[in-house]
């Protein structure tokens, strides 16, 4: 018979978070400075990109020197090395693993509903809750400033989302688990929030056109209806070539890994036809593919074949429980999403682990990263909840609010930590363009 462990009330638990504040402080997250001997922030994106596809290394590279925000969205493994080895505070969540701004956003519900949640789960494992909150508000004052906004107004941002989670945790703490993990963020309350009606009105608007992009199933990608094939756009969509096999065997393995009930949808669709993608920043350089299903009446779904590799993490918060990288990202979007893809699986071919969702657009990614420098602080407030809730369903809420407290001191040093790596981040930055300007590595930018 399995054994459970002993479950303790939650003042117990916020008691045992509470006792944490002994370990590191709150106020102890505020600090950062470059450790002596820090490794070159280049050597570390090339390092960790060995392995990556070669040719596709030009877009990755051209996609981050685009402003600072996006070097920060491919330089995960560099805040990784940055934060990693230093004092935490021993809570463990699962992680979102990149909780940066531009992988929360609008998605839609099976039910048509139009969802707030986390969307990129490739670096999800478990690790201290705090890693997930100094990305996320990190990025925001990246993001303000590359929008001209004062580092007054940017500390603010990450204030906002950091004081939003903190009282979403107290809030989930108290609340029974199941209502907690079925809890989610519904946009069109959301937005209602915003006090500016031209802010409110325009956020419908770009919010919207993300949910409803996603409701008609890209066919803009499709070369035209009946012919069913994928359109090349090279760099970015090309034949597979030798690689083919690769894929056709990946995405039957994933059929048959699939229950039931999915394959019984699934066999209504046939795969078509397969085509290479380079997709989003981080993920530049690995297996990426996208499927083409149809029926016979010419009904569409466009699938995403994504190789999962180690996430970046790993190596300061310990390996994962799950061998395969695939099942790994699938477990962790599944405990961390409110509604998780339908389709979502993991599969094995020719040594390499893949995971299998609905295809995700560049061109929600553009919309939904289209932010008005007067909406950030809504979205600030919107991603901290969502990282609450998400670390409530795969973690210890009451622990967490027990370190927490219901002062703002931790709120404080994260915002004041945010505005640190973010100078570090701006540095690093320059030293990315300055070794593209030197040819010690190459980008490629492209017509978007």
């Amino acid at each position: 018979m399995r054994q459970h462990p002993k479950l303790l009330n939650v003042a117990d638990r916020k008691a045992m978070g509470h006792a944490r504040r002994a370990v590191i402080s709150r106020s102890d997250h505020a600090e950062w400075a470059p450790a002596a001997g820090r490794a070159d922030p280049v050597a570390l994106l090339t390092a960790a990109d060995a392995g990556r596809i070669g040719a596709l290394l030009p877009i990755r590279y051209g996609r981050m020197m685009a402003d600072p925000f996006a070097f920060l969205r491919g330089a995960a493994p560099v805040m990784a090395a940055d934060i990693g080895p230093h004092m935490h505070s021993g809570i463990i969540v699962q992680l979102g693993g990149d909780a940066h701004l531009a992988n929360f956003g609008a998605v839609a519900g099976l039910a048509g509903e139009a969802l707030f949640d986390a969307n990129d789960f490739d670096e999800t494992i478990p690790g201290p809750f705090e890693w997930d909150l100094k990305r996320l508000a990190t990025s925001l004052v990246v993001a303000g400033r590359v929008k001209d906004l004062s580092d007054k107004s940017c500390r603010a941002l990450a204030r906002r989302a950091v004081r939003a989670y903190r009282r979403e945790i107290q809030h989930l703490a108290h609340t029974a688990p199941f209502d907690a993990w079925c809890s989610r963020v519904l946009l069109d309350e959301a937005i209602e929030d915003i006090g500016e009606r031209d802010v409110r009105k325009r956020e419908r608007v770009r919010l919207g056109a993300i949910v409803q992009a996603g409701w008609e199933g890209h066919r803009h990608l499709i070369s035209r209806p009946g012919l069913w094939l994928l359109p090349e756009r090279p760099p970015v969509i090309f034949r597979l070539g030798s690689h083919e096999a690769i894929a056709h065997a990946a995405f039957a393995a994933w059929e048959d890994s699939l229950p039931e009930e999915r394959q019984m949808l699934l066999r209504r669709y046939r795969l078509q036809d397969v085509a290479f993608k380079a997709v989003g920043v981080g993920s530049v350089g690995t297996f990426c593919a996208i499927g083409l299903y149809v029926t016979p009446d010419g009904d569409s779904l466009l699938l995403q074949l994504k190789e999962a590799k180690p996430a970046v993490l790993a190596r300061y918060a310990g390996a994962s429980a799950y061998a395969h990288q695939g099942q790994r990202v699938v477990v962790g979007q599944r405990l961390l999403q409110a509604e998780p893809d339908l389709f979502l699986g993991w599969t094995q071919a020719e040594g390499r682990d893949f995971y299998v969702r609905r295809l995700k657009d560049p061109y929600l990614a553009v919309i939904g990263s289209e932010i008005e420098a007067d909406a950030l602080p809504f979205t600030a407030r919107l991603c901290g909840q969502t990282l609450a809730r998400a670390h409530a369903r795969a973690g210890d809420a009451a622990m967490v609010a027990g370190y927490l407290g219901d002062g703002d001191s931790f709120d404080e040093a994260v915002a004041h930590f945010a505005l640190l790596y973010a100078d570090q981040t701006e540095r690093d930055f320059g030293r990315f363009r300055a070794a593209i300007a030197d040819g010690e590595i190459e980008a490629v930018k492209e017509d978007r």
